[in-house]
């Protein structure tokens, strides 16, 4: 065969009186336990045998490609790059159309996008329940550097514009972190400056 090799005789199957089928292994480069399954065929009282048909088919541990699943649904967050496009599929529920009072048409966000974006905010890594909001002493929406997301967005968001913390990125007003405009200076190192003191004579020097 010109695909590869045939292996060793597997095991035949009778289909009926007049038709079997034989399964070689294949010794062809990239099809691990795949078979060739070669049917063969007689006539009725014939003493002549023909192949009827000759197909590589995979085994039961034989590597197969996983099933095929649409681009839209394998690409994951981050996984788009400048020459990357993804359209909005039709009737995507994250946006709606609008007409302004010239009559165009545009797309806005709709009431859906803002739920599913909030309850990503919310469980991701500047939200609540985050670690750093755990261990922060102060939270977000009392900071100097905690900018209010308009209200439609939502009143528990805002945007961080810390450069040391979580500088850019939405952040929940619960989430919190140790460059709160309202830390506390570190204590010096070292130990206090003290008066000195002489166990003898307990004078002042």
């Amino acid at each position: 065969m010109d695909e590869g090799p045939v292996g060793k005789h597997i095991g035949a199957q009778l289909i009926d009186d007049t038709l079997a089928v034989h399964r070689f292994a294949a010794e062809v480069p990239g099809y691990r336990g795949w078979q060739w399954h070669v049917s063969v065929t007689a006539a009725p009282g014939s003493e002549h045998v023909t192949v009827n048909d000759v197909s590589l088919i995979a085994g039961r541990t034989a590597l197969t490609a996983p099933e095929w699943v649409p681009y839209a649904e394998r690409i994951r967050p981050g996984d788009l790059d400048p020459e990357t496009q993804l359209p909005l599929e039709e009737g995507d529920p994250r946006v709606v159309e609008t007409t302004d009072d010239q009559g165009e048409t545009h797309r806005e966000i709709s009431s859906v996008g803002l739920s599913k974006a909030r309850r990503r905010w919310g469980r991701g890594s500047f939200g609540p329940s985050s670690e750093f909001a755990q261990k922060a002493s102060h939270e977000c929406g009392s900071c100097a550097f905690y900018l209010q997301l308009p209200e439609e967005v939502g009143r528990n968001f805002g945007v961080c514009a810390n450069e040391y913390s979580a500088d850019g990125h939405v952040v929940h007003t619960s989430y919190g972190c140790g460059a709160h405009s309202d830390t506390p200076p570190k204590e010096q190192l070292g130990a206090p400056v003290a008066v000195p003191y002489d166990d003898e004579n307990p004078i002042e020097l």
